[in-house]
């Protein structure tokens, strides 16, 4: 399976290290051939929220086929503005089998018009905002997660690691998912 994770200069830290490290950790435990990759428009380095300066592993160039792709929250609005971002997501998102977002990264999904339609969640400060953006999306409050189709959201931050534990469960099964977050010492909060 290759999961990639789309970063940006101010993603949230956590909002792309959760489920790095969910999906690494899980790796690692089953000792398949999973790769986990970080992916950013350019290769230079991203600077997330903080400052905390980030190492893709891949470009838009370079990057290759997906099973997963998650896309993170953080101050997304310059990425809204950028064409080519948002054409690579979409071209990306629909030749992947299944797609993510973590807290605002559903507005940049949203952008591409593939969740018309769709029920979906974000972080819950931002949920108003993102039913008024995009008035075809049916924003779904007072859940970690939702899935509808091959899309799955959540909440912010924590949320991401929460869904990514889920997915988990989907891809292998339910008692690697706890395994997981047992390694991880996290308390999973399932639905």
């Amino acid at each position: 399976m290759n999961i990639g994770i789309y970063i940006y200069d101010d993603a949230e830290v956590l909002d792309f290290s959760g489920p790095f490290e969910v999906f690494s950790t899980a790796k690692r435990l089953a000792n398949n051939d999973w790769q986990v990759s970080l992916i950013a428009e350019s290769d230079s380095p991203v600077l997330a929220r903080g400052g905390y300066s980030v190492n893709p592993h891949y470009s838009f160039a370079d990057c290759p086929s997906l099973d997963l792709l998650v896309v993170v929250g953080g101050d997304h609005t310059r990425e809204l503005e950028k064409a080519e971002v948002i054409t690579w997501l979409k071209h990306t998102a629909t030749n992947t089998k299944r797609v993510a977002s973590v807290c605002t990264g559903a507005f940049l999904l949203a952008k591409t018009g593939l969740l018309n339609g769709k029920n979906v969640t974000t972080h819950w400060q931002d949920q108003p905002e993102l039913a008024a953006t995009f008035s075809k999306l049916n924003v779904i409050s007072d859940t970690r997660w939702v899935t509808d189709g091959k899309f799955t959201s959540s909440g912010g931050i924590s949320a991401g690691i929460d869904m990514s534990l889920a997915l988990l469960a989907e891809f292998i099964s339910y008692e690697h998912a706890l395994l997981t977050a047992k390694q991880m010492e996290y308390k999973w909060q399932t639905l």
